[in-house]
């Protein structure tokens, strides 16, 4: 059997690079690791082609506590607690006070939004930039205007570049009926759940609790299939973030903040706060600020209709001598600058290129470049997220669900609204499918009774 995510010979090879970003010392133990036959090779996929054996596997177990028990450098530019956070943090910006007869608007255009970015991202998950690019010019749709199709694609361009096996038979154009089921969309689902159930107080602890209630453990992934694993086996929180977890600092917490962000409008601190509490129950550090500031972003786009100013606004919830911060900024000067957006992603690449696919830092630049470089349009700014070729459903979902906000259904436009036919596909109890018009208006009734 392969456990993705999971296996101790994987999770060594990852805890490696994650110990390394912290300041641990790490060089004897990868020597001792590949001397002994392993592999220091993080897995793309989540998992080794073949298991290790039993000795190899019981050494990287004795080599990923070694590695836990030694000390971190200091962070004093990114701490974990919330009172240390808040102390690094500007002041709160000014924004436009939320309109409660624009909200409904909103709110499906947000929930909308972040279904059709990650429908268009959904298929070509764990396909590199260039099998990316492609796909598209050998189906004559380069560039990236509309959702992916198989139809006229040659048989050696599928080979090279298989679609993603569990998601392309219904996220392909010809195949859509529907936003089929997908983490990126379960997160959101499951966060309006808990705030339903607990209001705004929610605890870390509500959180675990609603997890364990309601997401099957074979659709968690990364940090939150190590929390998950942990939850099961008692460790308190924050250690439920910590404990085997070299995925602490990737996108997973980043893609659960948007309904936090939404019954907060324009309130970004607020929404930050939440996103914390949820947060940490999986991540540290930048995994931590990354689902902050997304949070953020979502609450300043029910209020603003200038992505400039969502976008400074959601800075200022992110420690600013945070690696989260400078990915960020260099992702907006990037799409601020006056080069194609292929010279702005080589730029990304180079820097942040060493980084696992689905890492926070890379993708929060890529989500901060495709919004400064898409300039407000719908379309264009999802298709940059996705063509970037890191975590594509992802990136895609949060770019769109800004817009969205921003726009309006009728803003996003027939095109990406129409083949999702107001419907999302989960794997949560309760129904296998949601209508979207619901999601909004239980979101806007959370806004309305929300302390």
């Amino acid at each position: 059997m392969r456990l993705t995510w999971a296996q101790p010979e994987d999770l060594l090879a990852h805890e490696l690079v994650q110990s390394d970003a912290e300041g641990r010392a790490t060089a004897d133990v990868a020597a001792r690791w590949a001397e002994e036959g392993g592999d220091v090779v993080p897995a793309v996929s989540g998992a080794s082609p073949a298991p290790a054996t039993p000795e190899l596997r019981a050494l990287a177990r004795e080599l990923l506590a070694e590695l836990a028990a030694r000390p971190a450098a200091p962070a004093g530019q990114e701490p974990d607690a919330w009172d240390e956070i808040e102390a690094l943090l500007p002041a709160a910006p000014l924004l436009p006070a939320a309109d409660p007869a624009d909200q409904p608007r909103r709110l499906l255009g947000a929930w909308t939004g972040r279904a059709a970015g990650c429908l268009l991202g959904k298929p070509v998950e764990k396909i590199p930039r260039e099998g990316i690019e492609e796909i598209l010019r050998a189906t004559g749709r380069w560039p990236l205007d509309r959702y992916f199709t198989a139809a006229g694609l040659p048989d050696d361009v599928a080979a090279r570049w298989p679609w993603n096996r569990r998601s392309a038979p219904t996220s392909l154009g010809e195949n859509i009926a529907g936003m089929p089921e997908d983490d990126d969309l379960n997160y959101p689902l499951l966060a309006l759940d808990l705030l339903e159930r607990h209001g705004t107080g929610f605890t870390t602890d509500d959180v675990a609790q609603a997890w364990l209630d309601n997401l099957p453990a074979g659709r968690v992934f990364t940090a939150e299939r190590a929390a998950y694993r942990n939850i099961l086996d008692a460790r308190p929180v924050p250690e439920t973030a910590t404990h085997l977890n070299p995925f602490r600092e990737w996108i997973g917490a980043l893609i659960r903040a948007d309904v936090l962000g939404w019954v907060r409008p324009g309130d970004v601190r607020g929404a930050a706060r939440l996103a914390w509490t949820d947060a940490r129950l999986s991540h540290t550090r930048n995994g931590v600020y990354g689902a902050m500031w997304a949070a953020a972003l979502c609450s300043a786009s029910l209020v603003s209709d200038d992505v400039e100013q969502v976008l400074d606004a959601a800075g200022t919830v992110v420690p600013p001598g945070s690696r989260l911060a400078g990915a960020v900024r260099r992702g907006r000067e990037l799409g601020a600058g006056e080069g194609d957006v292929a010279a702005g992603l080589d730029a990304l690449h180079t820097e942040y290129g060493d980084l696992h696919w689905v890492h926070v830092l890379n993708n929060a630049a890529v989500i901060a470049y495709a919004l400064t470089k898409g300039r407000g349009d719908f379309g264009r700014s999802v298709a940059i997220a996705v063509t970037a070729g890191w975590d594509t459903d992802s990136a895609g979902a949060t770019v769109g669900s800004v817009l969205g906000a921003m726009l309006g259904t009728e803003g996003i436009g027939e095109r990406w609204t129409g083949p999702i036919r107001g419907t999302v596909a989960t794997s949560l109890p309760g129904g296998d499918v949601r209508r979207i018009d619901d999601l909004a208006q239980r979101t806007l009734r959370l806004q309305e009774g929300a302390p």
